[in-house]
């Protein structure tokens, strides 16, 4: 029987509705290829494994032809294919489990594949925002956090900010149009913060109005 865990989102990416007044102003996914390059290192695996085959092909033929020693080197060339191929799965099984959402108050991460979460990151919780472009536009928005709350990095990778271990920095990772998104969410967050914030005061109890009291002979 198929079943999805996300059927019962009232909205995509979101546990619950919004309150009122709350809008989303954008969602989106990272870019399987994007995450699966930057936050997966495919290309280093696979140079790492090109290196490997050169290394085993260039000794092999000191005692061997070269057009046997290259096959018999062959065996790191298919090894390094099926790591890529299954850090491009993980890649895009992390990009499809994700919808990153951003509203008028807050940035929302859904994220994790084979364990689902979601976290809630208020404006007033978020001092700055860092952002890394690529050339092909994609890029990551990483959320500096105010006080001492700390998030697992194991948890919420990958979409944290690489080697911020000590203080994690949840991310928006590998998204198109990514300086775009990071001037709309600086919008968001400085329209939202400079709003007057009011607050009731506690009732007081009311005063008898009337004439003083004349004091008794």
């Amino acid at each position: 029987m198929d079943h999805d865990d996300f059927d019962q989102e009232p909205i995509p990416g979101l546990p619950e509705m919004l309150p009122p007044g709350e809008e989303i102003l954008w969602q989106g996914a990272p870019d399987w290829r994007a995450l699966t390059r930057d936050a997966l290192k495919v290309r280093w695996v696979a140079g790492y494994f090109a290196l490997l085959f050169a290394w085993q092909a260039t000794a092999a033929a000191a005692v061997m032809p070269w057009a046997t020693a290259l096959a018999q080197s062959t065996f790191y060339l298919v090894l390094g294919a099926v790591a890529c191929a299954l850090l491009a799965a993980i890649g895009w099984c992390q990009a499809r489990a994700t919808i990153y959402t951003i509203t008028n108050r807050r940035v929302i991460l859904r994220i994790g594949a084979a364990l689902s979460m979601t976290v809630q990151f208020p404006f007033n919780w978020i001092g700055a925002a860092d952002l890394v472009t690529r050339r092909d536009g994609t890029g990551t928005i990483a959320l500096r956090t105010l006080g001492t709350t700390r998030f697992s990095y194991l948890l919420m990778w990958p979409h944290v900010r690489p080697w911020r271990f000590a203080k994690t920095q949840p991310a928006l990772r590998a998204i198109p149009r990514a300086a775009e998104i990071a001037r709309l969410l600086a919008e968001a967050a400085q329209a939202e913060m400079s709003l007057p914030r009011v607050t009731a005061a506690a009732p007081t109890q009311p005063q008898p109005t009337g004439a003083m009291p004349v004091p008794a002979e």
